[in-house]
């Protein structure tokens, strides 16, 4: 933590930090990240930027991020009972997104770009007459699956059981709630 911190003070802000990822056999981590996660895998040159907090409930899954993943300010990932993540090859997340894997799994393959403030939820509550919504279970269709080279826009949100195909792109403020083919 030391040694990325004196690294971090000569390599400027936000983005310009990510080539220091390469000297790192973890990557690099900024200390104001947040990792609570024992099943948190993290390959050579990954970037976890300022903020990014990794956490693990009751009963989770793995977090994998392979190698050349970025993620920057501000993410939220969550995995929890039966869900996992696990994000392919250079794929880059900008901030404000939120992964929360709890029911299902969130997939996403390689060189996936995904614009800020998008939401990814596996899972739903369930909706039982005459219980309150804090009393409500998880329940889920399916895994999120995004295949390689896919581009997700600003504040879009994908659902349980949806797959996005190779190459697809989703608009800005899509909610997505059916599979997208393949472009």
């Amino acid at each position: 933590r030391l040694a990325t911190r004196l690294a971090l003070v000569y390599a400027g802000p936000y983005k310009t930090r990510c080539y220091l990822a390469k000297y790192s056999p973890n990557g690099i981590v900024s200390p104001s990240a947040i990792i609570e996660h024992s099943k948190l895998q993290l390959s050579c040159d990954v970037y976890l930027g300022d903020r990014v907090t990794i956490y693990e409930a009751h009963n989770s899954g793995h977090v994998i991020l392979s190698e050349g993943v970025r993620l920057y300010s501000d993410i939220v990932i969550e995995t929890g009972e039966g869900g996992a993540l696990t994000i392919g090859e250079g794929t880059h997340i900008q901030p404000r997104c939120n992964l929360s894997a709890y029911k299902g799994s969130i997939i996403i393959g390689k060189r996936v770009e995904i614009a800020p403030n998008c939401g990814f939820y596996p899972y739903n509550h369930a909706i039982e007459p005459n219980k309150p919504m804090q009393s409500q279970g998880l329940v889920s269709k399916g895994d999120i699956i995004i295949e390689d080279d896919a581009w997700l826009g600003f504040a879009s949100i994908v659902l349980e059981g949806v797959q996005i195909g190779k190459g697809a792109v989703v608009g800005a403020g899509a909610v997505v709630t059916k599979d997208v083919p393949e472009e």
